[in-house]
């Protein structure tokens, strides 16, 4: 294997050559664009802004093949960037203005088709096998896109989300998403991938089978799941759909207490199976700052008191109301009135409204807490019953620790899953000493590693912002094989994240 020369940088001869592989369309170039052109590359959703070198943006995988083997001979590092919507800084470049950013804007080709009558857009190529319950997409196409596509056929992809990323993010950080509990992961829902790698040839690997078991070796495809591009660049996938809900009713719950919590997940899992959807968790402070950011949205609570927890259920059905069957409004009912009998109720108040409604509130939290000051964000997870603990712990350490800084905090009950937002007054002076954030973040951080012995990292893989927890938290064993693998697998620069 030929050693990639080591540059630092970026000269015409390889904008022009870039420029031969992917066209005039597929290459913005710092001499021929203007600054606001290279701005939505260069700067992330919440952490990580740079200076990219050049954005290139291949249609196929076989122009994606072309720009890494040529980047991989010079030693330019190339930064696979999706939607651009993750909020770990891993989808930027660094400020020195060497790296390149491989966009996933136009790739949304597919190489084959995978059945005889598939259907396939005009824009996107998204390949529908109804027989297998599948879709075959370009790494660019959006989950909006997928799912307009989808849903007159009555599917969808499950992967509920605030934001709108494409399938390759998707991929890469193996995001999860609120009906978790229900429908799993990405992780859960691929089938298969096809992967350039950054080496010499730029090497496709083709695992598009499509197939649902397969036991005849390694299942090459999990090792680009969640490990944030820098193994390798998912181009395409095989993605498991699911039936479009027909039914659907959901809650306003209102714990007796944050110890009922779990109680009232194992209740509803218990009586309502398979129909339970999603256990989501709001916290007031979160609640409060939705109703400040988006004034439209309704307060469902009598006289608008907030209640300090609330939790967010839904039932869901793919079939329509078959005649002699129960409502799942009727079966909401029921259970409730039978949770609100048991001798240790843990259930204080409900609310049963529109859906829509509900979600509308839910998917306006992330807005809300990040305009209600200067926001510090942690994506963490726990087992289930330690979710509670953990934020019944930073509800009395966090104010003696570091006075004045507002939990707003929500996520996925259901699956262990928690957004913790902490957010801090704008005219704090702390906010000028440049050691405070990463203090606060060590802390928060230390506490839902050591103490609880949960992730640091539950749905939004590693980026810049949480390398050093990484580094730290990471078993030697482990990032020594991750940096093998990587070296097997991509030897070029690929990403600004390190393994090993």
């Amino acid at each position: 294997m030929t050693t990639p020369t080591l540059q630092t940088l970026v000269t015409q001869q390889d904008l022009d050559a870039l420029n031969n592989i992917v066209g005039e369309k597929g290459l913005l170039r710092p001499d021929r664009s203007s600054k606001s052109d290279f701005a939505p590359y260069e700067s992330c959703v919440r952490y990580g802004s740079g200076e990219a070198a050049f954005v290139v943006r291949p249609a196929n995988s076989k122009d994606t093949s072309g720009v890494l083997a040529y980047c991989y001979g010079r030693g330019i590092t190339l930064v696979p960037q999706s939607g651009n919507s993750g909020l770990v800084g891993a989808s930027t470049p660094d400020s020195s203005g060497t790296q390149g950013v491989l966009s996933f804007d136009r790739l949304t080709e597919t190489s084959a088709l995978q059945a005889t009558d598939a259907e396939i857009t005009t824009s996107e190529q998204i390949i529908f096998d109804e027989e297998n319950r599948s879709v075959t997409v370009g790494a660019g196409v959006r989950l909006s896109d997928l799912n307009a596509f989808l849903e007159p056929k009555g599917y969808v992809f499950p992967i509920d989300l605030g934001a709108d990323p494409r399938i390759g993010g998707m991929i890469a950080t193996n995001t999860g998403g609120a009906r978790f509990l229900r429908y799993g992961d990405v992780r859960q829902n691929t089938l298969g991938v096809k992967v350039v790698l950054a080496d010499e040839a730029g090497t496709e690997l083709d695992f598009m089978s499509g197939l649902r078991k397969d036991n005849t070796g390694i299942d090459w495809k999990h090792l680009f799941i969640g490990t944030t591009g820098v193994l390798g660049v998912v181009t395409e996938a095989v993605l498991n759909v699911v039936r479009l809900p027909q039914q659907s009713t959901a809650a306003l719950l209102v714990p007796r207490d944050e110890a009922a919590v779990l109680k009232l997940l194992l209740e509803m899992e218990e009586r309502c199976d398979t129909n339970l959807t999603a256990f989501e968790g709001m916290s007031a402070e979160a609640i409060r700052a939705a109703f400040d950011h988006v004034p439209s949205l309704r307060n469902p609570f009598p006289g608008g008191e907030i209640p300090d927890y609330v939790l967010l259920v839904e039932l869901s059905r793919t079939w329509a109301k078959r005649e002699s069957e129960q409502s799942l409004d009727e079966l909401m009912e029921i259970v409730l009135a039978e949770i609100w009998e048991d001798e240790d109720a843990p259930l204080e108040n409900a609310f049963i409204g529109r859906p829509e409604e509900m979600w509308a509130l839910r998917h306006a939290l992330s807005e809300g807490v990040k305009h209600a000051g200067k926001l510090v964000a942690f994506d963490v997870s726990f087992r289930r019953g330690d979710l509670m603990k953990f934020r019944a712990f930073m509800a009395k350490e966090l104010p003696e620790k570091f006075p004045n800084v507002r939990i707003c905090d929500f996520g996925h009950v259901g699956d262990g899953g928690l957004h913790f937002n902490l957010s801090i007054p704008q005219d704090d002076p702390r906010l000028n000493d440049e050691g405070f954030i990463p203090s606060l973040r060590e802390w928060v951080v230390q506490i839902v590693v050591e103490k609880y012995n949960g992730s640091f990292s539950a749905e939004h893989a590693i980026g810049r912002s949480n390398q050093g927890f990484y580094d730290s938290y990471t078993p030697k064993k482990v990032k020594e094989l991750a940096a093998q693998i990587k070296n097997v697998l991509s030897p070029g620069g690929l990403g600004d994240v390190k393994l090993g």
